[in-house]
């Protein structure tokens, strides 16, 4: 019989990393893929996302409805709460032999709380890793020991895997997910581009601002510091890619919003771009602005120079080609003003790689078709 490997996804980026592992366990013979939606994917608030995944050729087999219509933390809590209902409902119906996860979602923290109790096995990616201006950053590692395999994207975060007391034999280096999608990519041409957002990005500043959960109530003046700083660069278009379902994750995108109406002109917002056209868009920016792990993991490997605001990425590895600013109009400004200069972009050309990945998911299904999932959730702490 087949083995049932169920994907959970809940966010726009989760789904664009975990589309290539997908589309690898549909075509394994010996694996039935089931796809689980949640969280941002169901809501019309963040775009209903779910739809383009449908469109993309996937049968959803499962929706977990879950966000309240609340961006507080007590909303999140309590929406983290009704999807432990559905899940144990859904794992019920399922009966998966393996859950995959990816990251530090609160969605999937509840998807890993759930599995667990079910004795299901959770193999989880992007484990190891530092975020540590947000509440993501313990709920990464809380995921990681509530897993029983672990696809790390390189040596130094496999290490901290282990320093968490997971065994060595389950941890397997296969890289990073988002940068296999740029290797892979068959990126819009910037004329598609321009056809679609309606101006042009010969000069163009790509931007995601997330809330720092652990800097509460800040959203606001932050967002106001960088929207001056902005404001100083007019001969440049904007598109902004607006925040996930996290506390003060609404104000951002009603301050987008307004921020938008009133430079329409140059400035265009949206939910969610699809994986191919935030990633061409990416390719052709003349900088990645915010505080989002793709100015992180995937800029450097299209060259892209990333400005770096505040303390959300604070942790991360990082290549030559980030600069790192507080959140301060006069700090931003000149963060940009160095991102843009001849001299820093021609360094750029062949800085040495903090993440990389050709064929992670192809790794991480040839692993997994060697493994014994009903031994996979009796664990052994390793001593560090």
């Amino acid at each position: 019989m087949k083995r049932k490997i169920c994907i959970v996804t809940g966010t726009r980026a989760e789904y664009g990393l975990l589309t290539n592992l997908m589309k690898q366990i549909q075509g394994e013979e010996g694996f039935q893929l089931q796809l689980v939606v949640t969280g941002m994917h169901l809501s019309p608030e963040f775009g209903s996302t779910y739809k383009q995944i449908e469109l993309d050729g996937f049968r959803i087999d499962e929706k977990v409805e879950m966000l309240l219509s609340s961006d507080t933390a007590s909303g999140v809590v309590k929406s983290m709460g009704l999807a432990m209902i559905g899940f144990a409902d859904v794992f019920e119906r399922l009966m998966p032999d393996l859950i995959v996860v990816l990251g530090d979602r609160f969605e999937i923290l509840a998807v890993a709380q759930t599995a667990l109790v079910m004795n299901i096995p959770i193999a989880h990616i992007s484990g190891g890793e530092i975020t540590e201006g947000a509440i993501d950053d313990s709920i990464r590692h809380a995921i990681t020991k509530l897993s029983s395999l672990h696809f790390p994207a390189n040596d130094e975060y496999k290490r901290r895997i282990i320093q968490l007391g997971e065994q060595p034999n389950r941890i397997f280096v296969v890289g990073d997910p988002g940068v296999e999608n740029i290797r892979k990519m068959n990126y819009a041409s910037q004329f598609e581009l321009e056809d679609y957002f309606g101006f042009n990005l010969s000069k163009l500043f790509l931007i995601t601002f997330h809330p720092t959960t652990l800097e509460p109530s800040m959203a606001k003046s932050q967002l106001t510091e960088l929207f001056l700083a902005l404001d100083e660069f007019k001969d440049y278009n904007i598109i902004f890619t607006k925040s996930n379902a996290d506390s003060d994750g609404r104000i951002i995108n009603e301050m987008i919003d307004e921020y938008t109406a009133k430079n329409n002109t140059r400035v265009k917002s949206y939910f969610s771009l699809g994986q191919k056209r935030y990633l061409s868009t990416l390719k052709i920016a003349k900088v990645v602005i915010g505080n989002s792990s793709s100015g992180i993991v995937e800029a450097p490997v299209l060259s892209v120079p990333t400005v770096n605001i505040g303390n959300r990425q604070k942790g991360r590895l990082k290549a030559e080609s980030i600069i790192d600013c507080d959140i301060m109009k006069d700090k931003i400004v000149a963060a940009i003003s160095q991102a843009i200069s001849s001299d820093f972009i021609d360094n750029l050309e062949n800085m040495p790689l903090k993440y990389d990945g050709y064929e992670t998911s192809t790794e991480i299904v040839e692993i997994l078709k060697d493994l014994d999932f009903s031994i996979l959730t009796k664990k052994k702490f390793c001593d560090y």
